[in-house]
């Protein structure tokens, strides 16, 4: 039998072919509690500035909230939804001080000790939950072209050349309107998972076969590594920024016989 399993994990972030980096990404251990793993992706929208710190409050709202977290005595669930709460309210907040209206997508998810997992997004930042390179399940985007898919007006391939790409339905920071909590619960990892968990600056460029068989065949920091220059031959110079996580779950080798 096999005893349990390993977590492997790695980042990447690329100011694509933009003047600045608006994404922030991080993969962060719990420091009390081994095995649990928060993922968070934030695509920051809205100026120089606005953008910047937008995906900043994101990641350090994260960071706190996380410091506290109890995975035997919290529900993961909430402190995702305060996740996001709080960071809209703070990034509703540097809109003072900012020369656009920042915005945010938010996209996280939480592993605990014994591997469950849940994740929450807002915006058109994804995860994607792979099985030995398959995609199981992943996020839906709240962007307009995604109710044109809905209403089956337009196909994904057409979506991804759509003039009005970029508009948003929900993400943080809008004034009017609440960002959408979406939440997504996995009973248990098993070893041959994977979640993948990126902005539009990578997903634009690959389909999900793509993206599973690199993540499936390659470790986590390789992958990122082939992803991200891969993104940078198809963009041919027209970039976004690009932000990644990735999470692998690995089997333990097992132990001889006594």
């Amino acid at each position: 039998m096999t005893r349990g399993f390993r977590l492997s994990a790695a980042t990447a972030l690329h100011k694509g072919d933009r003047p600045y980096q608006q994404d922030q990404v991080a993969v962060l251990s719990h420091p009390r509690a081994v095995g649990c793993v928060l993922g968070v992706i934030a695509d920051g929208m809205g100026g120089r500035s606005g953008g910047r710190k937008a995906s900043d409050q994101v990641l350090m709202t994260a960071q706190q909230l996380f410091a506290r977290y109890r995975p035997v005595h919290d529900d993961p669930s909430a402190l995702l939804r305060q996740l996001l709460d709080e960071a809209h309210t703070v990034i509703k907040l540097t809109a003072l001080s900012s020369e656009q209206e920042p915005h945010s997508t938010l996209a996280a998810f939480l592993v605990n000790p014994k591997g469950d997992c849940t994740w929450i997004h807002a915006g058109d930042s994804r995860i994607y939950h792979f099985r030995h390179g398959r995609l199981v399940q992943r996020t839906r985007d709240h962007s307009y072209v995604q109710t044109l898919i809905d209403r089956g007006e337009i196909t994904e391939a057409q979506a991804n050349v759509h003039p009005q790409a970029n508009i948003l339905l929900g993400c943080l920071g809008m004034t009017s309107t609440p960002p959408p909590v979406e939440l997504h619960f996995i009973h248990q990892l098993v070893p041959g998972d994977l979640l993948l968990a990126c902005s539009d600056g990578l997903w634009h460029y690959f389909d999900n076969e793509e993206m599973g068989a690199v993540l499936a065949e390659q470790a986590p920091r390789a992958a990122a590594e082939l992803l991200v220059a891969e993104v940078r031959r198809r963009a041919r110079g027209g970039g976004d920024n690009i932000s990644l996580a990735v999470l692998k779950v690995e089997a333990l080798p097992e132990e001889p016989p006594h």
